[in-house]
């Protein structure tokens, strides 16, 4: 068995800075209140409330992985504090670490998922969206199941988050109903390595590990032994 290990990382961090700022500036509701004709029957700058102003918010990453740190790297360049969780401390990563999710929700504007998530499920529940708190955003780039979806629904309903941007759910392609209607919500479906560049480099790896196998050698990319 082997892997594509980096070829997604880019992308994926693109994508979560993307529904974030996305999230935060209103644009998709923007995009509709212009395409409507919206802008023209109610002209007044009023019309539209206020957004929220990205650089310099306070980011949480849970998981410091390739993804999380290409996240860091951008999130960094817009003069966002980072704080991070993962399983433990991350020896050559200088941002700081939080051992507990909650402390990291409540110290953040943004909660950003980028763990692997191979054991996990449903980290992401009623207590730590209440951390986040009415002036929080979400932001899910790495599986569905981190997420309480049930809790999520109810927070974004009752305000008790400011918004989520979401890539990945519990069971796609069914995404609850709360979660598409909503204003709150900025909605992917599952694509944040669909781009020509990381496709064509994941094609080059299953080439090159196909390539190695059959000369007799391991290949690089292998997950097995």
């Amino acid at each position: 068995m082997t892997a594509t290990l980096g070829a997604l990382t880019e992308d994926v961090a693109d994508l979560a800075i993307g529904l974030l700022i996305a999230a935060c500036r209103n644009i998709c509701a923007g995009d509709r209140f212009v395409r409507d004709g919206q802008w023209e029957m109610h002209p007044s700058p009023s019309a539209i409330p206020l957004a929220r102003r990205f650089s310099g918010m306070r980011v949480g990453i849970v998981g410091m992985g390739r993804v999380g740190r290409a996240v860091a790297t951008r999130a960094a360049a817009f003069g966002c504090p980072i704080r991070y969780t993962d399983l433990r401390a991350v020896d050559d990563v200088t941002h700081t670490f939080v051992a507990d999710l909650i402390d990291l929700a409540r110290d953040s504007d943004a909660l950003v998922l980028c763990a692997a998530a191979d054991k996990a499920e449903g980290i992401v529940n009623a207590a730590v969206l209440d951390a986040l708190g009415p002036r929080g955003f979400l932001i899910n780039v790495a599986r569905g199941r981190l997420v309480n979806e049930a809790d999520l629904a109810a927070a974004i309903e009752a305000g008790s988050i400011a918004g989520a941007g979401l890539d990945v759910f519990v069971d796609e392609p069914r995404v609850p109903l709360t979660l598409r209607r909503s204003d709150r919500t900025t909605l992917q479906a599952h694509r944040a390595s669909a781009t020509w560049e990381t496709r064509g480099a994941m094609a080059r790896m299953v080439l090159d590990s196909v390539a190695e196998a059959l000369a007799g050698k391991r290949p690089t990319m292998s997950l097995t032994t």
